[in-house]
């Protein structure tokens, strides 16, 4: 099977959209680190004008948001075009698609969310849609790569709960976890649900590390995206803990201050690279085992090679 027939520019521009989408996404956790979240009280005016105002106090989080928000939003446009123009495969052209809108769309309900006062219902499902988008860049970023192909040569895999419905599983669950962090860091509810869901998915990502390091061992891909999952949720774990810890200590404190910033902006950033992560080990996984039963295609020469 030869490569796929996305030219390599147009995956180096896909990895750069994905790169500006993670940065979106520290820009974001900066707004409601430091609770500047209605610092530009309207939307899309800031303060009655279309001009940038005096970055000074929140305003430079919140408005500095919404200009990296603007900046992704055009280069989504643009990939997506690109994509519809040089892209062979269907799938991934829509795909593309599927991007420009999901980017509107959170784009319309960040701005309902700032002209309703920030209801954490609508907060919530802001920041939810957006780990959402960054998954769907992490996406292109993947299929694009000139060297990826879904017909590689399948593993059979037997057991009762099969390495791709636990991958699959492990990526929902721990997309699940974001959702509750967000609950928790925009008032929606008690910090307990997450703390709650930190424990499951430890336990369902640490069940995957095992399976894959016990069976899989030798699909190099697949075990090196798994480790990496382990590794960003053991941070993870650690960073929760420091950040909740801290809030604690600087309760009393109206305005939070640089270590508690600090650390909650990189929880959350580090949580979108677990996400990000698992669902490459998710795709992983797919690619590369099969239920048994199933038929397991022969390798080509190219598809030892990209072994």
């Amino acid at each position: 099977m030869n490569e796929n027939p996305c030219p390599r520019w147009l995956h180096w521009f896909a990895v750069f959209v994905a790169f500006a989408t993670f940065l979106l996404v520290i820009a974001g956790a900066l707004v409601t680190s430091n609770d500047a979240g209605l610092s530009v009280p309207d939307w899309p005016l800031a303060f009655g004008k279309f001009a940038i105002p005096r970055m000074v106090g929140g305003v430079r989080f919140e408005f500095g948001h919404r200009l990296v928000a603007g900046t992704v939003g055009f280069l989504t446009f643009g990939l997506a075009l690109a994509l519809w123009r040089f892209e062979k495969r269907r799938w991934v052209r829509w795909l593309g698609v599927a991007a420009a809108l999901t980017v509107v769309a959170q784009a319309v309900l960040g701005g309902i969310a700032v002209l309703d006062l920030l209801p954490p219902p609508l907060a919530v499902s802001h920041a939810a849609l957006a780990e959402i988008f960054f998954c769907i860049m992490v996406s292109l970023a993947l299929f694009t790569y000139p060297r990826w192909r879904w017909d590689e040569r399948k593993t059979e895999d037997s057991s009762s709960v099969s390495l791709r419905r636990l991958a699959l599983a492990t990526t929902i669950i721990i997309y699940v976890q974001i959702i509750l962090g967000a609950c928790f860091r925009l008032n929606a509810f008690g910090v307990l649900p997450h703390m709650i869901g930190a424990v499951v998915v430890t336990f369902v990502t640490g069940w995957l590390v095992t399976r894959v390091l016990m069976h899989y061992r030798g699909l190099r891909l697949l075990r090196f995206y798994t480790l990496l999952l382990g590794g960003f949720v053991i941070a993870q774990i650690f960073l929760g803990i420091g950040s909740y810890v801290e809030m604690l200590h600087y309760a009393a404190v109206e305005q939070p201050l640089p270590p508690v910033v600090d650390l909650t902006t990189t929880h959350l950033a580090v949580g979108a690279l677990t996400l990000a992560v698992s669902l490459i080990a998710t795709y992983q996984s797919y690619r590369f085992t099969a239920v048994a039963g199933k038929t397991v295609p022969a390798h080509s020469t190219a598809e030892k090679a990209a072994l």
